[in-house]
């Protein structure tokens, strides 16, 4: 009887999962109620869950604009999802019970381990008060700066409210906006030169998207980059190849379009901007449907890459993109062992980054390909775009959201989901018990 008792606990992974479907679920209710919109007329049930699996797994696609759509109730029903999707609702049930001097076992300190996607289980009850305090503190300050810029022209407690929004929604890469009291679906557009809020938009999101882990090694070591641990030197290099590589191909690709008639300065910003957003804030600061085909080819690919572990942001992550880089270059080489910054990588490693590779691009084809036979009108590219802004959490689109029917945002829910709660873990739980550890006989075949 203890046995099969033991059996039936859920693991950590199931209780993610669960946990995520259950706050939609609840999200999706409390949405669906007239008081949540400013017509007072409710929302239809399908829009109410797409919106809050989007805040949710903070991912940002909306079938109605937030400041047009939804009443106060309704954006602080949206702000809460967005703060606990982000976070993690475990890292915060912890730190409310630790506030309550509740004990913390060692199931539970397994559970911060998997949420906060940590290497080991020591020490996870000092991050989770770290990831706490950091975050407000990030978001306090990156609100008092957004402030700054809205109190002037909608008063201080409006302006502060959405100081306070975007902050959370940036740090969350959440892509949420109320942006639309300028002009619905507008997101920063009309920001597009002010380096205050852009600057500060972009310092949120990458702070969100870089991961809790770095953030306990960055502090613990400050600026001797030699002592960091290989994950955070692998973090910290990719994401910097990735933000200045980017700013400098989206100026290129984009100068002649919607960077075109800017000051330097905006040219900057907007580059910059577009290189930041897509992994996976979701916010735009240019005409997102506009983009050059390169744009939109590149800003597929960021989403699709997304931002690090164990921190707010979604995609296969750049550690990932990192791992397959340089497994390519070892076998080219023929090198022995995949090597970077002195150390082998385990081949577990190399194995797992390919399996989540395939499994979100299974997921983004397959969820293309079934939408565009639910839908054939629409093109093709909006079609892929959307399904990689869904599976990476980015929230950027080119305006197609608000064509789907009913069975397409249901697709981009589930994609939304997975991509927040992660295609492998996801796999995981679905796939249940573990075979017995057998080993078939070895063969060959040939590949390339």
């Amino acid at each position: 009887m203890l046995e099969k008792k033991k059996q039936r606990k859920l693991s950590n992974a199931q209780i993610i999962a669960l946990g995520f479907f259950l706050m939609i679920f609840v999200g999706s209710v409390l949405l669906s109620l007239p008081v949540a919109t400013k017509s007072g007329q409710g929302m239809a049930y399908i829009d109410a869950l797409f919106t809050a699996t989007s805040a949710s797994c903070v991912t940002g696609l909306v079938v109605a604009d937030t400041f047009t759509n939804w009443s106060l109730f309704g954006q602080l029903i949206i702000l809460t999802l967005i703060q606990v999707g982000g976070l993690g609702f475990i890292i915060i049930g912890v730190y409310v019970a630790l506030l309550f001097k509740r004990r913390v076992g060692l199931r539970t300190r397994e559970a911060i381990q998997e949420s906060a996607n940590t290497l080991e289980i020591a020490g996870v009850i000092r991050l989770n008060r770290k990831i706490i305090q950091l975050t407000l503190s990030f978001e306090l300050l990156g609100g008092a700066l957004l402030a700054c810029f809205y109190a002037p022209r909608l008063g201080i407690l409006k302006g502060l409210y959405y100081g306070i929004f975007h902050a959370i929604s940036a740090f969350c890469n959440a892509g949420f906006d109320l942006n639309g009291y300028v002009e619905p679906y507008s997101s920063f557009a009309a920001m597009e030169g002010n380096g205050l809020v852009i600057l500060t938009l972009v310092g949120l999101i990458t702070l969100g998207g870089i991961g809790y882990i770095v953030w306990d090694d960055l502090i613990r070591h400050k600026w001797h980059f030699s002592r960091y641990m290989l994950h955070t030197k692998v973090v910290l290099s990719t994401s910097a190849i990735l933000v200045v590589g980017g700013t400098l191909a989206f100026w290129w690709l984009e100068r002649q379009t919607t960077l075109a008639n800017m000051s330097p300065w905006e040219q900057f910003l907007g580059a910059l901007f577009s290189a930041v957003t897509p992994r996976t804030a979701g916010f735009n600061s240019v005409d997102t449907a506009a983009l050059s085909d390169g744009g939109k080819i590149l800003t597929m690919l960021f989403m699709f890459i997304g931002g690090s572990p164990g921190s707010t942001a979604g995609g296969i992550k750049t550690t990932t993109i990192a791992v397959l880089f340089l497994e390519a270059f070892a076998i080219i080489r023929s090198t022995h062992g995949t090597n970077v910054f002195g150390r082998r990588l385990h081949q577990d490693i190399i194995q797992k980054a390919s399996v989540i590779f395939m499994i979100n691009l299974t997921l983004a084809l397959g969820a293309a390909i079934l939408i565009l036979g639910t839908q054939p009108t629409l093109a093709m590219s909006d079609v892929l775009f959307e399904v990689f802004s869904a599976i990476g959490t980015a929230g950027m689109s080119t305006g197609v959201t608000r064509s789907l029917t009913g069975v397409s945002k249901l697709i981009i829910c589930f994609l939304m989901y997975c991509g927040r709660v992660g295609s492998l873990s996801f796999a995981l739980v679905l796939a249940g018990k573990k075979e017995p550890p057998i080993q078939y006989p070895a063969g060959n075949m040939i590949v390339g």
